[in-house]
């Protein structure tokens, strides 16, 4: 299956919830430390090409695709700005709008998939902020989590609902109509790095940390984990849920591996794959094609594969 070399470290991939053969990809310089960025718009066939490309001053972590309109990507950098870009205009009319609100890096963002006119930023200053694409500044600012918030993800259910993962050892839920968060989970002893809802039960949520560790909760019975999946070496860096298997998560780690699994099962590794050579930072799970897979990583490289095939392979 195709495999594509970035200039930077990979950081995060999407797949286009539009198209089947197109996947978004944040890259940044020196290992996110300091230097640019770039987002890479891929075209996926029996190789894959640049569809297109966008430079950043500053590192880019985390990247996600509009609900409501094919050719629009928001990107979120290290400088804390979100920056919107828009396909079907040259580069040079981009990015459309640049949105800089929080104090430090953004490292997550997620499109609500109900509304499909929102998304949501995770910032290391702390806070969660909501946007739309029509306006200038944020709707609100959710300032609870103590320490880095490092990812926030709608439920896709509830158009109002979303959770949030953060280095202060908790994940947060939320309803934007209330005035604080509606439930502290107390996941791990370590930060949490992901988290992510089930596609077919709106009340499960998996967490991720540098503990090692996927956890699966049932928000209405949070005292115990429903599963707790071990496997991975070292930290877990993102957690995604198929969006064709109720039961089935994909995850990777800086032990530089992506794994399945299926927690539902007692054997729940279902999956593991080592193809990346440096740490594994970015997976998802196509909406499109079910068992496609797409990963990046620090080793500059995005590869996309059928669950199954040998990533690497031709």
């Amino acid at each position: 299956m195709p495999v594509f070399k970035t200039p930077f470290n990979g950081y995060s991939v999407k797949f286009s919830p539009f198209y089947e053969n197109q996947v978004a990809v944040a890259t940044a310089q020196n290992f996110g430390i300091l230097g640019n960025g770039r987002v890479h718009v891929l075209q996926l066939g029996p190789t894959v090409t640049e569809r297109a490309a966008f430079d950043t001053a500053d590192g880019v972590y985390d990247v996600c695709w509009s609900e409501s309109h094919d050719s629009l990507i928001v990107a979120a950098v290290a400088d804390g700005s979100l920056k919107i870009y828009d396909l079907s205009l040259p580069a040079a009319a981009n990015p459309i709008r640049s949105l800089h609100e929080h104090a430090r890096e953004c490292h997550g963002v997620d499109f609500n998939t109900v509304r499909k006119d929102s998304f949501l930023s995770a910032s290391w200053d702390d806070t969660v902020k909501l946007w739309t694409v029509d306006r200038p500044a944020s709707v609100r600012t959710f300032k609870e989590h103590a320490y880095c918030v490092y990812a926030a993800a709608w439920n896709p259910r509830h158009a109002d609902v979303f959770a949030s993962a953060s280095g202060d050892c908790t994940a947060r839920i939320w309803d934007v109509r209330e005035p604080g968060s509606t439930m502290i989970l107390p996941a791990h002893e370590f930060e949490i790095l992901a988290c992510d809802w089930n596609k077919y039960d709106d009340c499960i949520i998996a967490t991720a940390s540098v503990d090692k560790s996927i956890k699966v909760w049932d928000v209405r019975n949070y005292r115990v984990p429903l599963a707790v999946l071990n496997g991975h070496g070292y930290a877990v860096r993102k957690v995604k849920f198929s969006p064709h298997r109720g039961s089935m998560i994909a995850s990777c780690s800086y032990d530089m591996s992506v794994c399945l699994w299926d927690y539902m099962v007692e054997d729940a590794l279902i999956g593991r794959y080592d193809h990346h050579t440096e740490f594994a930072v970015g997976v998802d799970m196509s909406v499109l094609v079910e068992g496609l897979l797409a990963s990046t990583g620090w080793d500059e490289l995005v590869y996309v594969w059928q669950h199954g095939t040998d990533p690497r392979a031709p």
